[in-house]
């Protein structure tokens, strides 16, 4: 996982005491997801694997963070669908390109696609102007329908070492189907791109993340990208809560 080298723009949220708790499990998540003496088995902790009981480390606060806006074009799923996965991340990420090309896919085809599960991307560039500006840019690709592509573009093996400049950033956005690449730029450099992405990255530092990738599944916080075990497990347990309560 990837660790913010910056403190800037860390503004809590006010939204309640699972804030706090939330703010702990993600940095001891990131502790033993790191440290060298990691579970034998190789597989990283999470705060998913605190316990199997389906409500444990679950906030209500957190929960209420999924927009489940119908007309989003940074989400994937029904806007009613019973478990939201809200997903931080940094397209500089190496960690959240390891999640995108390997686990995210398998997400969307066992969950997504059948109705059960909704993603949520926020915007959390944390390594500086580079980042920023690769936030901006998928933004931009996502008010002409292309952010998902864009995202693709940007994750695939080996797309990160050659930089997010501004040539780079159209050349990804052509490679994504993005149609008007005029308009791509002027919106990238927008007020308004540059407000959607503050409000991301202060929601993201407000949830006490430092690392990417971070996550909530339903008001669950899961930090790093996990194995697809872990989701899978999350996911799964939400899913029968939200059943329950219907």
């Amino acid at each position: 996982m990837s660790s913010a080298t910056s403190t800037s723009s860390r503004t809590p949220l006010a939204i309640g005491a699972g804030v706090l708790v939330a703010a702990l499990l993600l940095g001891f998540a990131s502790y033993t997801a790191t440290r060298p003496d990691s579970a034998p088995s190789g597989r990283a902790s999470s705060v998913a694997d605190v316990s199997a009981e389906p409500q444990a480390g679950t906030y209500p606060e957190l929960e209420k963070l999924a927009r489940r806006d119908a007309k989003d074009p940074l989400a994937a799923g029904r806007a009613d669908a019973p478990v939201v996965m809200v997903e931080y991340a940094d397209f500089q990420c190496g960690y959240c390109g390891k999640f995108a090309r390997d686990t995210e896919p398998q997400l969307v085809k066992k969950y997504v696609d059948a109705g059960v599960l909704r993603i949520e991307w926020r915007n959390f560039p944390i390594f500086g102007e580079a980042s920023e500006a690769a936030a901006r840019a998928a933004w931009a690709a996502g008010q002409q329908g292309r952010f998902w592509q864009f995202h693709a573009a940007a994750y695939a093996e080996g797309a990160k070492e050659k930089g997010f400049g501004q040539d780079r950033l159209r050349a990804l956005a052509r490679e994504a189907g993005v149609r008007d690449l005029d308009r791509f730029a002027r919106d990238a450099d927008s007020d308004a791109a540059r407000k959607a992405v503050a409000k991301d990255q202060q929601e993201g530092y407000g949830l006490g993340a430092t690392s990417t990738p971070s996550f909530l599944v339903n008001g669950r916080p899961i930090a790093g990208a996990q194995p697809m075990e872990t989701f899978t497990e999350a996911i799964e347990a939400a899913a029968r809560t939200a059943k329950q309560g219907s």
